[in-house]
């Protein structure tokens, strides 16, 4: 507890920014829709955070070494909020698609400061437990703050106004933390070219949780809301979803360090599938039933990212993970750029079991190319794999290079 205490003002800031970003990404789409906007167009707006966020990735290296990781936050967090005020102004498909690119470009780069910072703050003995709180905030503050939409209802002002306070106040915290901030990173080459030679199936499987799990979060609503759900059972819908993911988190990432990792991604993934297909076929409109079958499909599909992205780790050389969180963090921008698209036009096409019939392909293709993958590399030896997971820790994200513990950091341990 001790070293966690020092980070309390950063883990606030970061369950303030996420749930935020949490709200507005079920609101948008509920707006959307009670604006008139169709399925198609919903994924089109949907499709302009993502595209922002992978041009986040490219950037933002170089906006945090230009101004250092305060004065980025700040200025990403006010451009953030004024987006999302911007919003209520003018309702319009291709205004909000600016809004919404503007908004991922911004959000990459909030996350990116707040988690290169907590992992520069922290030693290898203690990453592990550190990150799981900061999972737990990311998790809980998301799930926590769908319930705003029924409280407060989806028309008017108000959660776009909610949504910019709660960006706005982010910067409070962050601001008495601690006055040592991380050094500005140095350049990083940015090569996802060396991500395939390295782990094939784990780039494909980063597009895959991006053609999947991004799916869900922006379309999910309007899924619910097509077969009947009240306001407050799409927040649970979507709460139950998000929250599922911290479930089985744990046990897969501990049989992935006993077993082959590509079984584990292979139960992981066909986990997902079955559940999808639970919800096709049996669930039908019943809310019961889809809340065991979205809890399901949450708990397999939301670890399929740190899986792969440990799979990628196992065959990483030393000084190739800070690239492999890159690439694998880029790979998964690219599949949630094209994946609400395509799943929007499904959507308008063949109504709302489309969204899952869509995910269930997805990932049948991807249960195959595992198997394919198992018949022609041999599996890592248990000790590597052990280490490629606390590499996956020591580089949780691409954004970890950007914070180096510096020699007045190395003369405080």
């Amino acid at each position: 507890m001790s070293q966690i205490r020092p980070l309390i003002p950063l883990l606030v800031t970061a369950g303030i920014l996420i749930g935020g970003n949490g709200l507005q990404g079920t609101f948008i789409s509920l707006r959307a829709l009670s604006e008139g906007f169709s399925p198609s167009v919903i994924g089109i707006v949907g499709t302009g955070y993502n595209l922002g966020f992978a041009i986040g990735c490219v950037y933002i290296t170089r906006i945090i070494r230009s101004i250092g990781h305060i004065r980025a936050f700040s200025a990403l967090a006010a451009i953030a909020s004024a987006a999302s005020l911007a919003m209520v102004l003018l309702i319009h498909p291709a205004f909000w698609f600016a809004m919404r690119l503007i908004q991922g470009i911004c959000f990459a780069g909030l996350f990116a400061v707040v988690e290169s910072w907590l992992n520069a703050r922290v030693t290898n003995a203690t990453r592990a437990r550190t990150l799981s709180v900061y999972r737990f905030v990311d998790l809980g503050s998301v799930t926590l703050t769908q319930y705003l939409i029924p409280t407060v209802g989806i028309d008017g002002f108000q959660l776009f106004a909610i949504i910019s306070m709660a960006l706005t106040l982010s910067l409070v915290p962050i601001s008495f933390a601690d006055r040592s901030s991380p050094s500005a990173p140095e350049a990083v080459r940015f090569d996802v070219r060396t991500l395939w030679q390295i782990s094939p199936l784990a780039t494909i499987g980063c597009v895959v949780v991006g053609l999947t799990n991004s799916v869900f979060r922006s379309l999910g609503p309007i899924y619910a809301e097509g077969i009947g759900m009240s306001i407050t059972a799409i927040a649970t819908f979507m709460s139950v979803g998000i929250f599922a993911g911290v479930v089985l988190q744990y046990p897969l990432g501990h049989y992935s360090d006993k077993l082959d990792r590509r079984f584990i991604i292979l139960i992981a993934t066909g986990g997902a599938l079955v559940a999808g297909l639970f919800i096709v076929l049996v669930a039908g409109t019943n809310e019961w039933l889809n809340f065991i079958g979205i809890f399901l499909f949450g708990a397999f599909a939301m670890p399929l990212y740190s899986l792969c992205s440990a799979h990628a780790n196992d065959h990483a050389a030393e000084g190739q993970h800070a690239l492999v969180s890159a690439g694998t963090l880029f790979f998964w921008s690219c599949g949630a750029v094209i994946g609400p698209l395509f799943a929007s036009f499904m959507l308008d096409i063949f109504g709302p079991h489309a969204l899952f019939i869509y995910m269930a392909c997805v990932l049948s293709v991807f249960v195959l190319y595992t198997l394919q993958r198992m018949t022609v590399r041999e599996g890592v030896p248990t000790e590597r794999r052990r280490m490629g997971f606390r590499n996956l820790l020591r580089t949780s994200t691409f954004f970890n290079k950007l914070a180096a513990p510096t020699e007045e950091d190395d003369r405080r341990k």
